[in-house]
């Protein structure tokens, strides 16, 4: 379940017979997981979900938690992103002014900076996922809930992958931080794991030699979108989630 980190964007085909809008990649970290442990997989993941998607419909799609069952026995979720804008927040930082945002088949000027996320919407973000760990195991108990944190993105020293200023840089050093605290919290309260992807990809942002995600540039092309992780990505995340759930 979650986001477009978890749904795999960009990194291969998507699944046949899903949502087109979610970008389900056949070969996103949940689908690695299912196949290397012989697991029957529901893909719920969606690109721009927030954490509300996971609790309740969002347009045409259900809710994601509507796929748990009384039999489920493992649950992988990555969300919060989208809850605190850190796409919006590195896609802005990413605009160059001479060039402007294609947005709707239209160029744009680019767009200010969002506002830091405010203490408050650090704390709505962890109540709800407190929420879906609750209402997962109130509908199967036995089921193990691993929260999958986000890839670490912007590294100390900025270099020609993140085209963005240093008070961005910053900004979304801050935000990714505070979303591992408060998803870190979250599980606690709650009873579920955590997958720390963040310590993991610490020395694979997009200005080392192996990333994996991808950082921004306006010439370059491949799989993957931009500031998202790679398929090299996904598969680091899936033999890690492997190596904890054999342990």
């Amino acid at each position: 379940m979650g986001s477009s980190f978890a749904a795999g964007a960009g990194i291969g085909p998507n699944k046949p017979g899903t949502p087109e809008r979610c970008n389900r990649a056949v070969n996103n970290y949940p689908s690695l997981l299912a196949a290397h442990l012989n697991l029957a997989l529901e893909d719920e993941s969606c690109g721009g979900a927030t954490s509300a998607h996971l609790l309740d419909a969002w347009n045409e799609l259900p809710a994601q938690l509507s796929a748990v069952r009384p039999d489920t026995r493992l649950v992988t979720i990555t969300v919060g992103g989208n809850d605190l804008n850190y796409m919006g927040l590195l896609f802005s930082a990413s605009c160059d002014p001479a060039v402007g945002m294609a947005m709707g088949g239209e160029t744009r000027s680019c767009p200010d900076l969002p506002h830091r996320p405010s203490d408050a919407d650090y704390a709505a973000l962890e109540t709800n996922l407190r929420q879906i760990v609750r209402e997962i195991h109130d509908t199967a108990p036995a089921a193990r809930v691993v929260f999958v944190q986000y890839v670490t993105l912007v590294p100390e020293e900025l270099c020609s992958a993140t085209p963005i200023s240093a008070n961005a840089a910053e900004q979304a050093r801050e935000l990714a931080h505070r979303l591992a605290e408060v998803t870190a919290s979250a599980a606690r309260a709650s009873g579920a794991e955590v997958l720390s992807v963040d310590t993991l990809s610490a020395s694979h942002t997009v200005c080392d030699p192996r990333p994996f995600s991808r950082g921004f540039s306006p010439t370059a092309s491949g799989p993957g979108a931009p500031w998202h992780p790679t398929a090299q990505g996904h598969t680091a995340i899936a033999e890690a989630l492997a190596a904890m759930l054999s342990s």
